[in-house]
């Protein structure tokens, strides 16, 4: 029996994208049909788009068997998307990429390859460059990686992203983690497995527009930072102790000052301005703990990752892909 690969590409709001990214996609299948002997699925999870990106689907899905699909009730976000297709596809290998056509189709057969003539778990792409990007993003992108690998307890490669292929004992691994707040990039480094990491060239949306902001990506970032470190709750523990000691310094000037030259009003603006600063310090101190204590509270109210209005999904293998066009 050939094997089956299962495409899980999130999309919202990619009407002007999803009738290019449907044409690559059959050409590359029908390559690697004929190539490889295998079969696809291509399992689009509609994340509570607000133009015709369902309609198009379903259009396709009628006329191609291998099209499934998986629509959300509203919004829940890229990640619940990601999560939803993992749990619903049947591949005997997985890939993640997005719709917009910047994760680059034609990489799918070097991505095979590697996990069936080279014995990797996972093949993952990962942007050489950011060309294209404005620099701010870039910056601030390179520093949440260096930031992440020094104070978490995963390591990500510089430019990594969620293109990738990987085989179904890594799916498996990746679902027994049910977490409510989930940032894949993380939950794939932390599943471990042989990685082959695989560079390409940045590619800029060439249909419709971002819906990723400079603040959206800011907070996902946090979401990373939060769900696979504690360095930030250590980090508030020890400027609790390292004021203390200033704190404690400071009393013994104080005391030493006004026995040798009494006490003068002089140094009001410098109390002030010690008030503020371990003030914010600690309202600092106190939204880290609140970050973490949201978290945990989301995660007790144990509310499902997402919630589906309606699909096309199965156990059934899909007809191969010389019967289905």
């Amino acid at each position: 029996m050939s094997k089956l690969i299962s495409l899980i590409i999130p999309c919202y709001n990619e009407e002007e994208s999803f009738g290019p990214l449907y044409e690559v996609l059959e050409c590359i299948s029908e390559e690697m049909n004929q190539k490889y002997g295998v079969d696809f699925e291509f399992l689009m999870v509609n994340d509570g788009s607000k133009d015709r990106t369902l309609d198009l689907i379903k259009e396709a899905s009628e006329k191609d068997p291998r099209v499934r699909y998986i629509s959300f009730s509203r919004n829940f976000g890229k990640e619940a998307a990601v999560y939803a297709g993992l749990r619903n596809c049947v591949g005997d290998y997985v890939v993640v990429m997005d719709a917009d056509l910047q994760h680059p189709p034609d990489m799918l057969p070097v991505m095979y390859e590697s996990l069936v003539n080279e014995g990797y778990d996972l093949a993952t792409a990962y942007r050489e460059n950011r060309a294209g990007e404005p620099k701010i993003r870039s910056f601030f992108a390179r520093s949440f990686y260096k930031f992440i690998n020094r104070i978490g307890n995963v390591q990500l490669t510089n430019g990594a992203t969620d293109y990738s292929m990987m085989r179904r004992q890594v799916v498996d691994a990746i679902l027994s983690m049910p977490e409510y707040n989930r940032f894949y990039k993380g939950i794939h480094s932390w599943v471990g497995f042989e990685t082959k990491w695989l560079p390409y060239q940045n590619i800029e949306r060439a249909h419709g527009t971002t819906t990723w902001s400079f603040f959206g990506l800011l907070k996902y970032s946090m979401e990373g930072i939060l769900s696979f470190s504690t360095a930030p709750l250590v980090l508030a523990s020890l400027m609790g102790i390292l004021l203390f000691f200033i704190s404690l310094i400071m009393v013994g000037v104080v005391i030493v000052r006004t026995i040798l030259f009494g006490d003068p009003v002089a140094g009001f603006p410098t109390l002030i301005s010690a008030i503020c600063f371990i003030g914010g310090m600690q309202f600092f101190c106190i939204g880290i703990l609140g970050q973490y204590i949201s978290k945990m509270y989301l995660e007790v109210k144990d509310r499902p990752v997402y919630l589906v209005k309606e699909s096309r999904v199965g156990e059934r293998r899909p007809p191969t892909s010389t019967d289905a066009i």
